[in-house]
């Protein structure tokens, strides 16, 4: 069971309410005392799609372990229980009936002993007030508030967005070209007999039958194929940041003085 002195544990260390099966409820949010003894009598599970729902549990058998509180309810049944709408670091009578009905303890007459002592015990310590100093909003508090706020942290996680490879395939193409080619033709020349040439002229008969075979030659165009490297080409990784905008909604609590008149009692356990 859970006693004053750990009340500050509870407020401060950022702990969770735990279920009797071990599974998380939420994370702690507030801690409400006993009126009459000063007792720490409930505390609010953080329920619902970011904390948003607030869960009341029943402290008187609950366990501290560590930062967390282990109560011996269900998730589901914590979950299920009434909403107090706005309970202004307070319930009333009707709201604490109606609380104590459905968890099926009996109300003020359930056992309200501790096993150490009772609420003087916590006094003689030298603390004084038993719920004076624990960030609660009851009536017997002392006349400071503590103020909260959700901030919203912001990080980043590597995730994997894509794979690209290197795949190499063969395709075709036309390609042309012009290339000079050559080629020898027949061409008939006729040169008078000179005193130059006469010799040669009339080296053979006077009047003979002869054939004479000149070669003509011409140019063919040839093609060969030859691979060869032209470039390389690989995949490589650069990193580009760019801004992105994150939009959140967050609670803070905001505290304002009102004035009225609270000379009347206020009652409720």
């Amino acid at each position: 069971m859970i006693d004053t002195n750990q009340v500050q544990t509870l407020t401060t260390g950022g702990g969770n309410v735990i279920d009797s099966n071990g599974d998380k409820i939420g994370s702690i949010g507030q801690v409400f005392l006993d009126d009459s003894t000063g007792r720490p009598e409930w505390v609010t599970a953080n329920t619902g799609l970011f904390g948003m729902g607030e869960s009341f549990v029943p402290l008187r058998e609950a366990e501290l372990s560590g930062n967390d509180v282990r109560v011996p309810y269900t998730k589901d049944k914590v979950k299920d229980a009434p909403r107090i709408s706005d309970s202004e670091g307070h319930l009333d009578e009707s709201e604490e009936a109606e609380l104590y009905a459905y968890y099926g303890t009996e109300g003020k007459d359930y056992d309200t002993s501790y096993a150490d002592g009772d609420a003087t015990d916590y006094a003689s310590t030298g603390n004084g007030d038993p719920s004076v100093g624990h960030d609660t909003s009851g009536p017997n508090t002392d006349t400071a508030m503590t103020r909260s706020e959700e901030q919203v942290n912001v990080g980043t996680e590597k995730r994997e967005a894509g794979r690209a490879r290197l795949r190499k395939y063969v395709v075709t193409e036309d390609v042309q070209t012009t290339v000079p080619v050559s080629h020898e033709e027949v061409r008939l020349e006729r040169e008078p007999i000179t005193d130059a040439n006469r010799d040669a002229a009339v080296s053979g008969g006077d009047i003979t039958s002869e054939e004479h075979d000149v070669v003509l030659t011409e140019e063919r165009v040839v093609v060969e194929k030859e691979t060869v490297p032209v470039e390389r080409v690989r995949v490589d990784k650069e990193t580009v940041t760019e801004e992105q905008q994150v939009d959140e909604t967050v609670r803070k609590e905001q505290i304002e003085l009102d004035e009225s008149d609270t000379s009347g009692p206020r009652t409720g356990r």
